[in-house]
């Protein structure tokens, strides 16, 4: 096996080599941007001789493998975190800091991947880390997104969406695998023909879109297993047309070319009309078609036609929804180019197939109407349908004469097709991401599932990388660990546990305040030199950063941060200790709720920023465009971190154990993984407030929430409410929404006007 290691010497002279290959220049002479492609290239190098290796290893071995499939994986920056995992961080910043070059100075010149948004798509990125750590085969498959959701900027207060072109440089980890291009078929119609004595489908007259393969090597923590990322890239199979651009119709000569491509163009699409919709459904449908006839050619190279034994070599693992679709496509691939009877087909693919589920939210379970999936997948909707036939015979026998149950759990009914019912139905494994929530979908989203087939739930909790959310965004952290319980830990992270008598140490604790306090300084250079935002690191640094939603209730966050508000101003004995809000979030371009919600975050700062006295106690940030890369400089700064979705409708959340492995304090619901977290720390060291999920559910099931009693009850809630409504915060989202070129009129009406739930009704009835 050849060496990986690279020593500080061999790191120099590659990088000084590519420089001058690649560039025809000196190190001195280059820019950033190419100093970082030779340092990429080199640290590449080095993971492409173990990949080598391990693919290798892995064809002679046969072993079983994962296919993790999933529409989204929030990578993050890669240059430091493959430097440390291939255990050779120390020689690449000595060799930088020999060659002149400022190692955090270079990173920035990395872009950051636009390849996920959430929790969902860090999840993922978490997992191939992890997979490849433990030495385990894998590969992931997604979309090679030309452009990420977005890049945010923060204009008067309002979010604004920019496009977020990460490509534009090119991605110095990626590789082309142009022999695995492949055909995906879209439209048509399918004609039933006999072949030698034998019914087969065919479909005609479809349109023809070519996935292109891009690998990017996920590289473990000391390891022999490296584990690609595939990423497929969409493209015409037609070239440009020559007849119309000769006569001068251009945009006629391309215009199928950019049609195809841009399936694999901007990641979430909007959805709100039909044809987003449908852009939508061909992205999830193009890359699990693309990865099934890639996981398919794999396994019959290595074992041939035995189809019987793809559940024993194959897992294909479905991360949320979206890759349903890969089960129908499984099924056609099967039975129409390997010529397996249903039964055979159907056994294979419910043996093979995993799923995971991140919400119990009905809007966020997708369905496609009927119309759509039968036009442009003609053949697959004919599966599903015979899926749908056979499965409603079954719960039938289970429910007999109960069809609004039935309907309920049908893959096909009031014109939709259910994916979640589909994953459900047709997967091995149904796994919640937290102890709670595999609970809830028993009891109540699957729980009629449940009943007939409960062998296939379980509850698996969502974890993280310590080596990205502690080692690499918290050196300073990480050396105090090492002094004080030495290395185990890195391999073995429950070690950590082998920190709790430093708990009472008072050397210790002085050391863990100096770095939380080097990390809040560091938070304020950044958001200095990002966004011009001056903070005080001497302040404590309250977080709330996750997607922005109703439910995750970064509104809840701010009605606290204005009832501080009002304590300072109205009570001038009323003192607390400086805290500084931080949020970071994005709204989905479509959600207008949410983009009022960081509107009125904005209002929020401007109005406490005003108050003399009030600035002295309060300050609150809006952290734009947050991303992996300003997650790690958030993360080790922040002291109190904020969890406060409402009881059950997380799933589990990763930010919450990324804030509590860097020290902070956790105030949150008892929902999602903060159940398993709070039972790690002990209830004396987390703050949990609010319902518990169970109350949750029988409201939503009783509608016997009333928001009004506690309007009408508390007063201090009963101010910041009406000064959202009519107050200075009320009128910015007011002038924002009704485009007025106002100035703030000082409109605080006496509390009598407003002692009458009809006032308060009426206001949010005349202004939302």
């Amino acid at each position: 096996m050849p060496t990986t290691k690279f020593d500080k010497e061999s790191i120099k002279k590659s990088i000084v080599g590519k420089v001058q290959r690649y560039n025809g220049l000196t190190i001195e002479e280059a820019t950033k941007q190419q100093v970082y492609r030779a340092v990429a290239s080199t640290v590449r190098d080095q993971i492409m001789q173990k990949y080598m290796v391990s693919r290798e290893e892995r064809k002679k071995s046969k072993k079983k493998r994962l296919y993790y499939l999933s529409v989204e994986f929030l990578m993050g920056r890669s240059m430091y975190t493959n430097m440390l995992n291939l255990v050779s961080s120390k020689e690449y910043t000595e060799a930088l800091q020999e060659l002149g070059i400022d190692i955090k100075e270079l990173l920035k010149e990395e872009p950051e991947p636009g390849l996920g948004n959430g929790g969902l798509g860090r999840l993922a990125a978490c997992f191939m880390d992890s997979l490849s750590s433990l030495d385990l085969p894998a590969m992931g498959c997604t979309i090679r997104y030309e452009y990420g959701l977005f890049r945010q900027k923060i204009v008067d207060g309002q979010q604004v969406e920019l496009p977020d072109s990460w490509l534009d440089n090119g991605n110095a980890w990626e590789s082309a695998v142009m022999q695995d291009t492949c055909e995906i078929h879209f439209g048509g119609h399918v004609e039933e023909v006999e072949i030698n004595g034998q019914k087969k489908y065919v479909t005609r007259d479809y349109y023809t879109v070519e996935a292109v393969p891009y690998d990017m090597p996920i590289v473990g923590y000391d390891t022999a297993t490296v584990n690609p990322l595939r990423m497929w890239s969409a493209r015409s199979p037609k070239k440009i047309d020559l007849n119309s651009f000769g006569e001068g119709r251009y945009i006629q000569a391309s215009e199928e070319i950019e049609l195809a491509e841009t399936i694999s163009k901007v990641l979430y699409p909007e959805d709100k009309h039909y044809e987003g919709k449908m852009l939508r459904l061909k992205q999830h449908y193009f890359f699990v078609s693309a990865s099934l006839q890639y996981i398919i050619k794999e396994f019959k190279k290595a074992f041939g036609n035995d189809f019987a034994r793809l559940p024993d070599k194959v897992v294909i693992h479905i991360n949320d929804t979206h890759p349903g679709m890969a089960i129908p496509e499984l099924m056609r691939i099967l039975m129409d180019e390997e010529g397996l009877g249903w039964d055979e087909a159907s056994a294979i693919v419910q043996k093979t197939v995993a799923y995971t589920n991140h919400t119990i939210m009905a809007e966020a379970l997708e369905k496609w109407p009927v119309n759509m999936v039968e036009n442009l997948l003609p053949r697959c909707y004919q599966i599903i349908c015979e899926m749908n036939r056979r499965l409603c015979e079954r719960l039938w026998n289970s429910f007999p004469g109960d069809w609004d149950r039935i309907a309920h759990m049908a893959l096909v009914s009031y014109d939709n097709v259910h994916m979640a019912n589909m994953c459900v139905a047709m997967s091995y494994s149904v796994n919640g991401v937290s102890q709670l929530h595999g609970e809830i979908l028993k009891s109540d989203t699957f729980h009629d599932y449940y009943k007939v087939m409960p062998e296939k739930f379980c509850a698996i909790t969502n974890g993280i990388t310590h080596r990205r959310w502690l080692m690499s965004c918290n050196p300073g952290l990480t050396n105090l660990i090492y002094d004080s319980i030495g290395d185990g830990w890195v391999r073995e992270p429950e070690r950590l546990s082998e920190l709790l008598p430093f708990a009472d140490d008072a050397a210790f604790r002085d050391k863990f305040d100096q770095i939380k306090h080097q990390n809040k300084e560091r938070l304020a250079a950044l958001l200095r030199e990002r966004q011009g935002a001056i903070v005080d690191p001497d302040f404590i640094f309250d977080v709330q950063a996750k997607r922005l939603h109703e439910y995750k209730r970064q509104m809840l966050n701010a009605l606290h941060i204005l009832v501080l508000y009002n304590r300072i101003v109205n009570d001038e004995n009323f003192t607390m200790e400086p805290r500084l809000f931080v949020f970071g979030a994005k709204a989905s371009p479509g959600y207008y709720r949410a983009k009022q919600i960081i509107r009125m975050i904005c209002a929020l700062s401007s109005l406490i920023e005003k108050h003399p006295r009030a600035r002295k106690m309060l300050q609150v940030v809006f952290l734009e465009n947050y991303d992996v890369s300003s997650a790690e400089v958030l993360i080790p700064a922040a002291e109190v971190s904020e969890q406060l979705s409402t009881a059950s409708k997380e799933a589990s959340g990763t930010g919450n154990m990324k804030f509590m492995m860097n020290g902070a304090v956790t105030i949150g619901t008892m929902d999602g993984a903060n159940v398993e977290i709070s039972e790690q720390v002990g209830m004396e060291n987390i703050y949990i407030f609010g319902m518990r999920s169970d109350t949750v559910l029988d409201m939503y099931r009783e509608h016997s929430y009333n928001p009004m009693s506690i309007f009408e009850s508390n007063q201090e809630i009963r101010l910041a409410l009406v000064d959202v409504v009519v107050g200075y915060i009320g009128f910015q989202l007011l002038k924002d929404r009704c485009g007025l070129g106002l100035s703030y009129p000082a409109l605080y009406l006496p509390e009598q006007h407003f002692s009458s739930p009809s006032f308060f009704s009426g206001i949010v009835g005349s202004y939302g």
